[in-house]
């Protein structure tokens, strides 16, 4: 018996769903609740008892990121079952131009959000280029303002604004749109609350209505203020719109050296940001830049920062306190990819030296500002390390960090291991992509490494013992390695607070 090829492409539609689904690590549930549909139609649809339709097909393949390739297996579906012809999706626009969640069908095309420091006030600009693709006008923009000093304790923060609560009065919102010149908007709030407030602003007011209708395009602005006191020191960007670019901006006094990182979590994964965030001096002033091109929805972007010189008098608004947040929420704050990041199993790049020299200067760089964030968080009694691919970075680039502080930290450039001692030892290991866990590894007890110098040098080290273990746990992370693939099969991984009651100092 033979089937039809339009059953054969309902079937490999079917198949192409399921793939990317398990991939992203959903449920059936869960993707049906990210594209807007009864949970039962996800199941339906994989199991072919519901046909697939161009709506349900665009909001997969938009959800899902599949590369295109759910919209490919639903076009060659459609032309099978009804045969091409002129305006069916298989001739249509790209499905990043097309696809629209539910709602009113609006599509930002640029974010700006500009955030400004200055005499113990943050103040922010948000910036949005909207243009309406749907069938209704809109005549109103709901937007969120929520604050947090305490993220990694919310009874505390929770306690802390209902004794200080946000008011509307210190946050004195105002909105405009449109341009030359910007029409104010009207205020309606929404929602109340100690810590956060929502709002519609409106596209009315005192000479009119001005809805946006289909086709049509404006620019709405809003700013608001907070006290240093409330803020928080963070800045976090949700991408609830299709979006086609979003930038951030940071403006601080270059007087409090200012340091920041940021992590985006997305419905898969928790890791650093994907592209650098850009620091420009700019007079007394410093500016911190950061932007990304068609940013997938429901991912949350988050700039984080500290001032390493505090104002004279004045208190530093206090860290979370080690042991209130799980390690890896810690490790995830500071800009560290955490394991389910297919980074962390992509091979490292090798650079070319010396040709590479300055960018190889840069990785180093990136890597020494995050293990002092590191080292504030948590102290490594071990010695500890760092490899490019955990902050994102797919270069061969890793730091470790001897145990004795007094001793040289180890730069790693296109390291590779050339011999191994066949006496080996097991021991405890952590890493800062799980740490929630320690995991017992078998390893030589010594390791003969060949790197490179940033001039192109090639130099063969040996190392001994605990620094030939953290040598050769960061070496893994450069060729796409886990410790867990080096642990002997069935040994399980031990939770954090199991380990700090059998773990002791690795003694040789």
């Amino acid at each position: 018996m033979t089937t039809a090829p339009q059953d054969r492409a309902a079937e490999a539609f079917a198949a192409e769903l399921a793939r990317w689904r398990t991939e992203r690590r959903l449920s059936k549930k869960q993707l049906a609740n990210e594209m807007g549909f009864d949970p039962s139609y996800v199941s339906h649809v994989e199991g072919r008892r519901h046909r697939p339709t161009e709506d349900f097909a665009r909001r997969a393949e938009a959800v899902l990121q599949a590369d295109g390739e759910i919209w490919a297996r639903y076009t060659e579906y459609e032309e099978l079952r009804r045969g091409p012809r002129a305006g069916q999706p298989g001739t249509g626009p790209a499905v990043s131009e097309q696809w629209l969640p539910p709602g009113t069908g609006l599509v930002v095309e640029q974010e700006t959000a500009t955030l400004i420091y200055l005499d113990g006030v943050y103040r922010c600009t948000v910036s949005r280029g909207l243009y309406n693709a749907g069938p209704e006008p809109v005549i109103r923009y709901p937007v969120r303002i929520a604050v947090d000093r305490y993220p990694a304790e919310p009874e505390r923060s929770n306690r802390y604004y209902r004794e200080h609560p946000l008011t509307w009065e210190e946050l004195a919102v105002t909105a405009t749109f449109g341009a030359d010149p910007a029409e104010p908007m009207r205020l309606r709030p929404i929602y109340d609350r100690d810590s956060f407030k929502e709002i519609w602003l409106l596209f009315e007011n005192d000479q009119g209505r001005f809805p946006l209708y289909r086709g049509q395009r404006t620019t709405i602005s809003y700013t608001y203020q907070v006290s240093e006191d409330k803020w928080g020191q963070w800045f976090q960007r949700a991408v609830r719109l299709p979006t086609r670019r979003l930038s951030v901006q940071l403006d601080f006094p270059a007087s409090r050296e200012p340091m920041v990182w940021g992590v985006q979590t997305s419905l898969t994964a928790e890791s650093a940001l994907r592209t650098p965030v850009e620091r420009t001096p700019a007079g007394d002033r410093v500016r911190f830049v950061w932007s990304t091109e068609h940013p997938p929805m429901h991912t949350r972007y988050r700039l984080e920062w500290r001032f390493r010189s505090p104002v004279p008098g004045q208190r530093e608004p206090d860290r979370p306190v080690a042991g209130t947040a799980r390690a890896s929420e810690r490790m995830t704050s500071v800009g560290i990819v955490q394991r389910g990041d297919d980074r962390l199993r992509q091979p490292a790049r090798s650079f070319d030296l010396p040709a590479d020299e300055a960018h190889a200067h840069e990785v180093v760089g990136s890597l020494r500002a995050a293990l002092d964030r590191i080292g504030e968080l948590y102290p490594f009694g071990k010695g500890m390390g760092l490899a490019a691919p955990q902050l994102g970075l797919s270069w061969a680039a890793a730091l470790v960090q001897p145990p004795d502080d007094e001793d040289e930290m180890v730069v790693l450039l296109n390291p590779r291991v050339v011999g191994s001692s066949s006496e080996t030892d097991e021991q405890y290991e952590g890493c800062l992509s799980f740490f929630d866990v320690r995991g017992l590894v078998r390893r030589p007890l010594r390791l003969l490494v060949e790197h490179e110098s940033y001039g192109g040098s090639r130099v063969i080290t040996a190392f001994a013992r605990g620094m030939a273990r953290l040598v050769g746990h960061e070496i893994d992370h450069l060729e796409g390695k886990l410790y867990t693939d080096r642990m002997t099969p069935g040994t399980t991984l031990v939770p954090l607070e199991e380990y700090r009651g059998i773990g002791a100092p690795w003694r040789y």
